[in-house]
């Protein structure tokens, strides 16, 4: 997994990019989905290598917060990529769709 500066290391195997820009609150309950869906994929699997999340909030013209939120998410599990991605304007939501496409073609 490549780190670039403005990514935030969790563990020996979360990466998450793009996500400096949330308020604390919010890192708090992502941190907790997050943890929780790489537990089961450690627990599924004996070959977990790690995965990596990119947020991308989407600005329309004259707001300040953003109107949606982009997600690519990518598990590195026995040597394969496992990719998914998804839009919303709602982050958590977003990240918990992007997470759970991920598990689904995992337990495949």
């Amino acid at each position: 997994m490549d780190t670039d500066a403005e990514s935030i290391k969790l563990g020996g195997n979360i990466e998450l990019s793009g996500f400096r820009e949330l308020d604390s609150g919010s890192m708090i309950i992502l941190k907790k989905i997050i943890g929780n869906y790489v537990r089961r994929f450690s627990d599924q699997s004996a070959k977990f290598e790690g995965i990596r999340i990119v947020l991308k909030p989407v600005f329309t013209s004259n707001l300040e917060k953003p109107s949606r939120f982009e997600v690519q998410g990518k598990l590195f599990d026995n040597g394969k990529m496992y990719s998914a991605n998804h839009s919303d304007n709602n982050v958590f939501v977003t990240i918990d769709r992007v997470l759970g496409k991920i598990e689904r073609s995992l337990m495949r």
